[in-house]
């Protein structure tokens, strides 16, 4: 008797999971329950869709030969019935039966000797007054995306954005346009909270505003207002004139299936599985945003509701039903996206949730170009490391910049998944053509920077120190060694500035005090970083270096 696999989900991990195991298990029935009438759909690409890159949402079905991928679809090509519009109601683990119902009515049962749960998420909706007035999205489903996009060919004004996170910034790229007023309202202090450490999120924000982008963060949402449709968004501070607004604040594992059926659910609220990907029923796998996984740097169970994480699951699902015994190692949260030409990501643990997690730091922050600075396309390069200082090993990254910077957010994400320390990153050898990278690339130089820190050799001062070091009364010197056209196109206004350019600092070096606390300033923080090492070479011992430079200190200004 041919084995019987059932998949109930189909979206992501179940139809991943039930064509890696038709491939492995050629004679097996493999049946996929959807409740909803969209299958295998990209849903990552909901803003691409809004923001006209997509023509038209049926492209997020399609292979990438072009062929829709729907239920004829699958029987055809992968031998996969899928029952569309059908709800799975119950499971029934002793019979190994789950209870069916239709949408439009009628129950069935369907037997299994292997279960897939590929149940997914839902987004966390508000419950505020005036929430179920028209005009109000969230960004869940392709129709949730129809129809804002058929709101807003009327030529909408004003629309608002709930939630400074992932979707929410996505959706800020696919929304902005000069004839349309776009305003985020995120309640946590800063953007990106649980994603970037507050210095690089003030970079992200300050390039949105110069975008004409209205960003209100530390309010939270109080209410939706207006006369029979959304004209008002309601924060703990301000009234916000909204034709429009979507509400992107987060998502939620749909677990009450597995909950139902006694399956054990994870600290994390999510269905807890093993290294395979078994739930507590070794009958029954799991995978995709209805699952916790484990934290590679951490060992701890984390909810990181990813798509490309999903479709890793459904491979290893297939593959264990088959017998293969595969493992999914976990995951380091890597999570990039692109918002106003700006690309972003990060991977591992953020300064600040490695501190939250008992780790000793040392943290390096470099800018520099994504090529050689002398090719025509050259353009702008932000990293941050994260090190565990008793180890040496690098536990995080956080990128951002106009140029290419998710190319060194993956390798840095390798060398955190094998565990590298700073030296053997600093040796990587990385491909190198000034259309491609400078000579030490910028991921290499960042950890050249952390071997300088740990090593001893210079004191460094994060860009987020220097902004409010320059707020205070203290007796320091700024010495700015830019050169004379550089300081009059990007002053620093403050008194205790002092210009030296790099060249003729040893030549000038007794214009300064030793006895005061120097901050060295650059562009960059390479020419900084070596003016900070010519002061201690010359007895300067209060000498600190702005890492990262004006160019983070004040992205794109």
């Amino acid at each position: 008797m041919s084995l019987k696999i059932v998949v109930i989900g189909g979206v992501a991990t179940g139809p991943k999971a039930a064509a890696r195991a038709r491939r492995l298990l050629p004679d097996a029935q493999i049946t996929i329950i959807e409740q909803d009438s969209w299958f295998s759909y990209g849903s990552c690409g909901l803003p691409l869709y809004l923001g006209g890159l997509v023509p038209e949402l049926a492209g997020l079905t399609k292979t990438s030969a072009g062929i829709v991928r729907d239920a004829n679809y699958f029987l055809q090509e992968k031998d996969v019935v899928i029952r569309g519009r059908t709800k799975a109601v119950s499971i029934d683990r002793e019979k190994k039966e789950v209870l069916l119902e239709v949408v439009d009515g009628g129950k069935d049962i369907v037997a299994y000797d292997y279960l897939v749960l590929a149940t997914g998420s839902r987004p966390v909706k508000l419950l505020v007054p005036g929430n179920d007035l028209p005009g109000i999205y969230n960004m869940h489903h392709p129709e949730d995306a129809a129809k804002l996009q058929k709101q807003m060919r009327q030529k909408i004004e004003d629309i608002v954005i709930v939630g400074g996170g992932l979707i929410g910034l996505e959706l800020v790229d696919a929304l902005h346009g000069r004839k349309r007023n776009i305003t985020v309202v995120e309640k946590e202090k800063q953007l990106l909270s649980g994603l970037f450490d507050p210095e690089m999120a003030s970079l992200v924000k300050r390039h949105l505003e110069r975008h004409k982008v209205k960003v209100i963060c530390g309010q939270s949402l109080t209410g939706f207002s207006g006369h029979e449709k959304l004209e008002q968004v309601l924060t703990e501070k301000c009234t916000l004139p909204a034709e429009a607004a979507v509400v992107a604040v987060g998502v939620r594992p749909m677990v009450d299936l597995a909950e139902d059926a006694g399956l054990y659910l994870g600290p994390t609220g999510a269905i807890a599985v093993d290294s395979q990907l078994r739930t507590s029923d070794t009958s029954i796998f799991a995978g995709g945003d209805c699952i916790e996984n484990t934290h590679i740097v951490t060992g701890k169970p984390t909810y990181v509701p990813l798509a490309s994480t999903a479709n890793k699951h459904g491979r290893v699902i297939g593959s264990n039903i088959a017998g293969m015994g595969e493992t999914f190692p976990g995951v380091l949260g890597t999570t990039v996206l692109k918002a106003l030409d700006l690309n972003i990501g990060r991977a591992g643990l953020t300064e600040t949730e490695a501190l939250k997690e008992g780790y000793e730091v040392v943290t390096a922050l470099i800018s520099g170009h994504d090529t050689a600075h002398y090719y025509p396309l050259s353009a702008d390069a932000i990293i941050k490391l994260v090190v565990n200082k008793e180890e040496g090993t690098l536990i995080g990254a956080q990128v951002l910049g106009t140029g290419e910077v998710i190319k060194r957010l993956d390798v840095l994400a390798a060398a955190i998944t094998f565990k590298a320390n700073v030296e053997q990153i600093s040796g990587l050898d990385l491909g190198y053509a000034p259309a491609f990278a400078s000579p030490i690339d910028t991921a290499i130089h960042a950890a050249n920077v952390l071997s300088n820190k740990l090593n001893g050799l210079a004191v460094g001062m994060s860009p987020g120190e220097f902004a409010d070091k320059l707020l205070s009364f203290g007796d320091y010197m700024v010495l700015d060694v830019r050169q004379e056209e550089e300081t009059t196109d990007t002053p620093v206004d403050d008194q205790r500035v002092k210009t030296i350019p790099l060249g003729q600092l040893r030549t000038r070096i007794d214009e300064l005090p030793a006895d005061r606390e120097i901050l060295t300033l650059c562009q960059l923080g390479t020419r900084s970083y070596e003016a900070a090492v010519i002061l201690q070479a010359h007895g300067f011992n209060k000498v600190k270096f702005v890492e990262g430079g004006l160019l983070a200190v004040n992205y794109g200004g």
